[in-house]
């Protein structure tokens, strides 16, 4: 399995930021357990990455490794949304066998 990179760009310690913290989380031990980095960046004490990677809005999560890039902008709370809009789903689930497999 890959090893993958993520930053979570949020604002202050906010009750969303906390969320959104707090859900990425558990979703990445879930998900990714022993295959991930995540890095969390408060926009108010280090504007300077924010403005290098483009950020616009918090929270947004991009996931620079492995490429390609992805990013999401907003609520994190949709498990199956993150999952997809990363395109962590195929790297971390197998495929169901088909029936002809199965036998």
């Amino acid at each position: 399995m890959d090893r993958y990179l993520l930053k979570l760009y949020v604002t202050g310690l906010t009750s969303r930021s906390q969320r959104a913290m707090a859900t990425l989380r558990r979703l990445c031990e879930a998900e990714l357990a022993g295959h991930y980095e995540l890095l969390v960046v408060d926009v108010l004490e280090r504007p300077e990455l924010a403005e290098r990677d483009k950020v616009l809005a918090t929270p947004t999560l991009i996931k620079e490794l492995p490429e390609p890039e992805r990013r999401i902008i907003g609520d994190l709370s949709d498990p199956a949304r993150v999952l997809a809009a990363l395109e962590l789903q195929a790297a971390t689930r197998p495929s169901e066998p088909t029936a002809a497999e199965a036998d």
